[in-house]
């Protein structure tokens, strides 16, 4: 099984990507946070540390674009193809509403004529690898049968599909009906993505659907960094002195990466408040690592200072045992 890191905006740029590979990893594929290639032919200075190469050394990263422009499209990627990469993703996922006003993301899925000619022009004018990370419609997961059909007249390297509805966005459970559909019909390579967020939930999608040989993890990795090496590993059926062990392992290992990511943060960021905004926002989902956690997590949450917050982070290290499976 191939596991991929999935992109989400704010959270997992190039400082989050290092650190997690550096103590939790690797993934076998790092999906950037979208960049929004236009007319004015230039990546932000945001948006290039993000794909530049030093900043993602030694790591599978695929650069993901989200524009309804082919000619964007096209430009964007060939300034990704001289740097190195060779895949791009097209984001037909984010189900934010200043995005799909425009058109965009998920938006993009409710002009399916549209989107072909998109994808005839992308696909007519790169020699690279382009994957396509989408949900199954706009408005009503019956509008995935003619997305599907699209989809199938272009050589896509991998389409990741989110089973769900823009209008959806990450509630209610996804259409796993709609993604067995996909299984039968789709003549390219699928990745599963949506709401696995266990070991036991990854194993339950493997066994339901053991021809499908790649997930993307997102929610589910920020919540539990482990969770990669519990894959790979079988590690629930350690002893349970062994987990005893491997508990105080892992505190250590999540200490250092958590101090590993604030000073990251502070090399690359302006002013404590930044860098404090950046570290609570990983501990809304880090915080379910942890039994009993939910007093110290209000705590990390209101801490006014970098040394507040280490002073909690500490104490929720020392006192709370890691949350079983």
């Amino acid at each position: 099984m191939n596991y991929y890191f999935a992109p989400m905006e704010g959270i997992t740029g190039w400082v989050y990507r290092q650190a997690f590979h550096r103590y939790f990893g690797p993934a076998d594929e790092y999906f950037t946070p979208f960049l929004s290639p236009g007319a004015d032919r230039c990546f932000t200075s945001r948006e290039l540390n993000q794909v530049l190469p030093e900043n993602n050394e030694g790591m599978e990263t695929v650069p993901q674009l989200m524009t309804r422009n082919s000619e964007d499209f096209i430009w964007a990627a060939r300034e990704l193809q001289k740097m190195g990469y060779q895949q791009v993703n097209l984001n037909l996922g984010c189900p934010s509403g200043t995005v799909t006003a425009k058109g965009k993301g998920s938006g993009f899925l409710a002009y399916p004529e549209e989107l072909d000619r998109f994808l005839d022009a992308v696909f007519g004018s790169l020699d690279m690898q382009i994957s396509i990370k989408t949900r199954i419609g706009k408005d009503d997961p019956a509008e995935f049968e003619r997305l599907l059909e699209i989809f199938n007249r272009y050589p896509i390297c991998r389409l990741i599909i989110h089973p769900r509805i823009r209008q959806e966005f990450y509630k209610g459970t996804p259409h796993m009906d709609v993604f067995a559909e996909a299984v039968r019909e789709s003549r390219n390579p699928l990745c599963y993505n949506g709401d696995l967020f266990t070991l036991e939930d990854c194993r339950q999608f493997q066994k339901a659907f053991p021809q499908v040989d790649a997930v993307m993890l997102g929610r589910g990795l920020l919540a539990d960094p482990f969770l990669l090496s519990k894959l790979r590993k079988e590690e629930d059926a350690e002893a349970e002195e062994d987990r005893n062990r491997r508990e105080a392992e892992k505190k250590e290992i999540l200490a250092q990466f958590l101090a590993d990511l604030c000073a990251g943060y502070q090399e690359t960021m302006s002013g404590e408040r930044n860098v404090l905004f950046k570290l609570k926002e990983l501990w809304s989902y880090l915080i379910c690592l942890f039994e009993d956690g939910e007093k110290y997590g209000k705590k990390i949450r209101k801490s006014q200072s970098l040394q507040e917050y280490s002073l909690w982070t500490e104490r929720l290290l020392a006192e709370r045992p890691l949350r079983k499976g």
